[in-house]
């Protein structure tokens, strides 16, 4: 097992953040040392005996070195995209020792270069790193040629045909090999000279192959484009080490660019110009009047585009957003005048004939809403939880299946998915799975040529909806069909740009049914009336010990106690009383990730409570163990597992580095540099608890998490329980929370273009 396998960033182990207790889970140490600075290396050259292991996708390598003056083979773990027996290494980094292994050499940087000792020379070709040569062939090669092989091969390729056994098909197959065995070295050297540091060198080449020292050079802000893992920092530090000045205009242009790719991440579609100029020259430290010349030849080479919102506040876009921004507007606005495809109903022999089908009567509102749904071509759903929502799109299905048209259900979640199929008991898929991802170009096959099949469709949870997937949705729908959009408007607007669902209520661009009676079953249920209390800004009362009680407030003003407490409850005293599975069926939402009460530090806690012992491994600064619970946190298309899918480690192959993830009834295979794929899931964010439900969540609400206490934050993590919720903390931060509503507006001009 080696533990120290992904060195962020081709760094050393002392920028990997080792705890005292990360070094003591992996008993891994580093050997004492005498050096003058912490950040001073030590190097290691030698020739490479066996290559122990070694990663095609991460570059990842184990090998046992015979190193210049030591005896035996020496350990080296680091990062190489080619590696043979034969060559020489030159090594930096640091010696540890490995628990299972002993000392090892963890190499930051690892360079490599051609044997020159017959013996090495050998061994080097007869690895199989060239085409055409074998064993046998290495031997006859330098036996016939010697130390020259390497310049034979290189200038007088035409003279291997002189040993017995290499024609002509031969030859050119051992030029072709050492040609590209040379350009992989060359491409590395630049790379690594550059800045790049081994793993990203290795991610770089894998991107870009034979075409990367042309692309980094031209352009090398390409990376932060192109390429996850690499941000605009690393990006800039490479322009630097390649001579781009500060003030170039070409680094200016990148750093526009990446200043509104970061308001996208903010929710944003757009940012006003002033604002934009602000951000970009607090990031690049450089004169206002180079980030205007940038954003002016980002709006001549049409990378940017300029408009207005609503108020007539001017706003910058990137280009491909303000597109997806305006088709979306018009494809809802030309939905909104046509008709649904249901013929025409008589809604006074409907309402009865559905009732007695689903075995409950519908409210006023819910009947005026079915007539309404089967005429319009687009409509809204909205309303909070026990208001019926769900009753209402099953009585919509039953008239529409009846009346042979095919209905269609969508979510933007692999969990809220699930959950529209159980209420229905209709098919249902997430929204990337029904337009088809296509993984090599990762955009949707589904669209105006290949249109998806079906009558209507109906979308729940869309509040989730970003403006993107909203865009990507509606140019799919065939022509002839409606879309009903069914969502709570008061959760919290959609992780990526734009507020798809508030914009078009706010717009009146289509029918709008806001349902807001609170059924009387539903109406025992403190967890709903709480909710609904929130919304009108009033502090709801936590239940007490009675057996029908499903909201309850635990008062705790040291928040570190807060894990603590919630360790318990998880553990002990709510599957003792309610007979609810710690890990199946009780989720801790916390507001933030940093504190003592954020994700980060209550996943560790109650790892170490609920899983402890387990087999497991670390990286990106995060332990991994068999048996945790963790969810995917972005889109995978080749894996086809999606942000916000929970699964449960099932086992970890540290031989092999890679990790098998079960969501559901699927097993899906991680290598270790991709588990940043992936976070541990006992406590997740109540963002990333969107379009989810539980059985039960536990949720610390303290002032440590002053900045996030809104009410739409609390309201959504409330309404994510299905039996039972714990509120742990204070009540003067959950009466903030309640009473602030002053949600940011995210810039965007969908409502205003639905309105025009």
């Amino acid at each position: 097992m080696y533990e120290d396998s992904i060195l962020s960033g081709g760094t050393g182990l002392e920028n990997q953040n080792w705890t005292a207790e990360a070094v003591k889970r992996y008993g891994l140490r580093r050997m004492q040392q005498s050096r003058s600075t912490p950040a001073e290396k030590d190097t290691l050259g030698g020739t490479v005996e066996r290559v122990t292991y070694h990663n095609e996708e991460t570059g990842f390598t184990v090998l046992r070195v015979k190193a210049d003056g030591r005896s035996g083979l020496s350990t080296v773990v680091g990062h190489i995209p080619h590696i043979v027996p034969g060559e020489f290494i030159r090594a930096r980094g640091e010696w540890v020792v490995n628990r299972d292994h002993g000392p090892q050499f963890a190499a930051a940087d690892l360079k490599v270069s051609p044997p020159d000792s017959i013996e090495g020379i050998e061994k080097f070709l007869g690895s199989g790193l060239i085409k055409g040569i074998g064993p046998v062939y290495a031997a006859k090669l330098v036996k016939t040629f010697g130390k020259d092989i390497f310049d034979i091969i290189d200038k007088e390729s035409a003279r291997l045909e002189e040993v017995d056994g290499i024609g002509r098909v031969r030859r050119l197959l051992i030029k072709e090999g050492w040609n590209e065995a040379r350009s992989i070295r060359s491409i590395m050297t630049f790379l690594l000279s550059n800045g790049a540091g081994t793993a990203r060198a290795f991610r770089i080449y894998k991107t870009y192959g034979e075409q990367a020292i042309a692309k980094v050079r031209d352009d090398p802000y390409c990376l932060a484009r192109d390429i996850r893992g690499i941000g605009f920092k690393t990006a800039d530090m490479i322009a630097a080490k390649l001579g781009i000045e500060k003030t170039s205009d070409v680094r200016a242009r990148a750093g526009v660019e990446h200043v509104l790719q970061e308001c996208t991440l903010a929710g944003h579609c757009a940012c006003p110009p002033e604002l934009l100029v602000e951000k970009a020259t607090a990031i690049l430290e450089i004169d206002e009047t180079i980030i205007g010349r940038a954003i002016e030849h980002g709006l001549l080479e049409g990378r940017l585009t300029r408009d207005e919102d609503t108020a007539g506040q001017p706003l910058l876009y990137l280009t491909p957003l303000y597109m997806r921004e305006v088709e979306l507007a018009g494809m809802l606005k030309t939905m909104a005048h046509r008709p649904s495809p249901c013929p025409a109903i008589d809604l006074a022999k409907a309402i009865p004939w559905v009732e007695e089908k689903i075995g409950l009567t519908l409210a006023d509102r819910q009947k005026e809403a079915l007539g309404t749904a089967l005429r319009s071509g687009l409509m809204v759903i909205t309303g909070g939880p026990g208001v019926g929502k769900t009753t209402l799109v099953n009585a919509i299905i039953r008239v529409l299946k009846a009346k042979q048209l095919s209905v269609v259900l969508c979510a933007p979640t692999g969990r809220a998915a699930k959950r529209l199929n159980e209420t229905t008991g209709e098919p249902a898929a997430t929204i990337h799975r029904m337009l088809e991802v296509d993984p090599a170009t990762g955009n949707f096959k589904r669209g105006p040529r290949s249109p998806l099949t079906g009558d209507v469709f109906i979308v729940d949870e869309a509040s989730m909806l970003d403006l993107p997937l909203a865009h990507s949705l509606v140019r799919s729908i065939p022509g002839h069909a409606s879309l009903i959009f069914v969502g709570d408007v008061d959760q919290l607007p959609s992780v990526g740009p734009g507020s798809v669902l508030r914009d078009m209520i706010q717009a009146d661009v289509c029918p709008v049914c806001r349902l807001d009676t609170i059924f009387r079953q539903a109406a025992r249920r403190l967890i709903v009336t709480a909710a609904h209390a929130i919304n009108r800004d009033e502090i709801p009362e936590g239940g007490t010990d009675a057996a029908e009680d499903d909201f309850f407030f635990i008062h705790e003003d040291d928040p570190a106690r807060i894990p603590e407490r919630i360790v318990q409850m998880v553990r002990h005293s709510i599957p003792e009383k309610t007979g609810l599975h710690p890990l199946r069926d009780i989720q801790v939402l916390s507001p933030m990730q940093r504190g003592e009460i954020g994700t980060r530090h209550i996943n560790t806690v109650m790892q170490d409570a609920l899983n402890p012992g387990a087999p497991g491994v670390e990286r990106y600064g995060v332990r991994f163990c068999v048996g945790d619970k963790v969810m995917q946190i972005e889109n995978d298309y080749d894996k086809d597992v999606f942000n916000g899918d929970i699964g449960m480690i099932a086992s970890l192959d540290t031989d092999g580095e890679e990790c098998a993830v079960r969501f559901g009834n699927r097993t899906v295979t991680y290598s270790f540099h991709e588990l940043d794929e992936l976070m541990p899931s006992y406590a997740v964010t109540i963002h990333k608890s969107q379009g989810s439900e539980y059985p039960c969540v536990v949720i610390p609400v303290h002032t440590q998490h002053y900045v996030m206490l809104q009410r739409n934050l609390i309201y959504t993590a409330i309404t994510r329980g299905r039996k039972l919720v714990i509120l742990v903390g204070t009540q003067k931060a959950f009466s903030i929370a309640v009473g602030r509503n002053d949600t940011h507006t995210r810039f965007t001009a969908l409502q205003q273009r639905l309105k025009s």
